[in-house]
């Protein structure tokens, strides 16, 4: 059952009620409660104290499960996991996946990656400093938001390849990858999509 709907039930709050607390609409606690979507940092805090329980609670959060990965909506310098606003969900992986690195969730907007990656679509990344040639990477170029990309070695080159043919690739020189920055994050490992 739904964290959010069973505390709503003990307490004996409407969907309607709880809205009112949190000061959004009555479809929001709907969407929370049908796992559709998360609440925001500022409903968090608010539902962490109308019911006395911590945020992770409120999430699901079990702190002894290191198979939980953060799914961001963006990642910039220094990938913010922390910080709860760019948190968007969870995403489970196994546990001998998460034996074998640090991972973080990024979901995919834009359709450069179409047909095979989708906007909407959640990516788990492990983190790492380097690819392969021909891996599909998170990179971050310029210290702002990352993208998704196959990356090609070229000598000292890298290519950030699309796999929409709509879009150009993106070619960085050595003096490029170290001015502009750009940094390879981590190594696309799984795609998760919803429907």
């Amino acid at each position: 059952m739904n964290i959010i709907r069973k505390l709503r039930t003990q307490h004996n709050v409407s969907q309607k009620e709880l809205a009112e607390i949190c000061h959004v609409h009555q479809t929001a606690v709907s969407q929370w409660e049908n796992d559709r979507t998360v609440p925001d940092r500022e409903s968090l805090t608010v539902l962490s104290a109308y019911f006395g329980v911590s945020v992770d609670t409120l999430l699901g959060i079990d702190k002894t499960r290191s198979n939980l990965v953060p799914v961001l909506g963006r990642v910039r310098a220094g990938l913010p996991v922390e910080a709860v606003e760019e948190v968007l969900d969870y995403e489970e992986i196994s546990p001998l996946m998460a034996a074998g690195g640090d991972y973080f969730g990024l979901r995919v907007t834009g359709d450069s990656m179409t047909p095979r990656i989708c906007e909407g679509d959640t990516v788990i990344v492990r983190r790492q400093s380097d690819v392969d040639s021909g891996d599909i990477a998170v990179v971050l170029i310029g210290g702002t938001d990352a993208t998704v990309k196959k990356v090609i070695k070229n000598g000292t080159n890298i290519m950030l390849v699309p796999l929409n043919s709509s879009y150009e690739p993106l070619v960085f020189s050595p003096d490029e990858i170290k001015d502009i920055p750009v940094n390879i994050l981590g190594k696309v490992m799984e795609l998760r999509r919803k429907f």
